[in-house]
């Protein structure tokens, strides 16, 4: 097995060209989608009369269905009707769709299990429905969010793999393209990709940890 060959300079740069790009993706679907994800989870939680349910319809059908799915909508499906992304637009928008949706019930779920009595309590106080929320719910509830949000976050670093289908050029991507001029290469390039997004996630986590001691403190 010819390790060396694999790790050439050439190999490594272009592979870390590709990282790159993993790592632009990821931190810009994480930002949309925590964005988009807190605002329909609030709605969710506020119960608006019919725009809740209507919102907990969508965010449902996207829960359920395939990333894989989505990513080739996005790619695939939309020119149909005249909307052209790149692969890396296309990349955060199925991403950004996708995790909106699973963010969405995890800020739900948070805000749900902030005791009654607070809001109650705040409200017979003097604050406003969304004085309480601000102050009261929201920093209460984030607390609880912390490790699912990471977690979804870890598994976003991980679905970026899926977008080799629709030729993004990110780290699985330019894997593929190494190991397939020279098939001796595949194991050494599967075990430098999966250390690598090992890293990148075991640092989240570690980041992760140190927010929710801080918020704890």
């Amino acid at each position: 097995m010819n390790w060396s060959g694999a790790y050439t300079w050439i190999n490594l740069n272009y592979l870390l060209q590709g990282l790159w790009i993993t790592i632009q993706i990821s931190v810009i679907s994480i930002i949309l989608s925590s964005i988009f994800g807190a605002i329909l989870g609030i709605i969710r939680y506020s119960k608006i009369s019919k725009v809740s349910a209507f919102v907990g319809f969508l965010v449902d059908i996207v829960r359920n269905l395939p990333l894989l799915l989505i990513l080739f909508f996005s790619y695939f499906g939309l020119p149909q009707i005249g909307i052209r992304f790149s692969t890396f637009s296309a990349a955060i928008f199925a991403f950004t769709i996708f995790e909106s949706a699973m963010l969405a019930e995890i800020f739900r779920s948070g805000l749900e299990a902030v005791d009654k009595g607070q809001t109650e309590a705040a409200r017979s106080n003097g604050l406003t429905y969304l004085q309480t929320l601000r102050y009261i719910v929201f920093p209460q509830g984030l607390k609880k969010m912390i490790a699912p949000i990471v977690s979804q976050f870890i598994s976003l670093v991980k679905d970026t793999s899926l977008a080799t289908i629709i030729l993004l050029p990110d780290l699985m991507q330019r894997a593929q393209v190494i190991y397939g001029q020279d098939t001796n290469y595949m194991i050494p390039i599967f075990i430098l990709v999966a250390a690598t997004y090992f890293v990148v996630n075991y640092l989240l986590s570690l980041f992760a940890g140190f927010i929710d001691r801080r918020l704890k403190n």
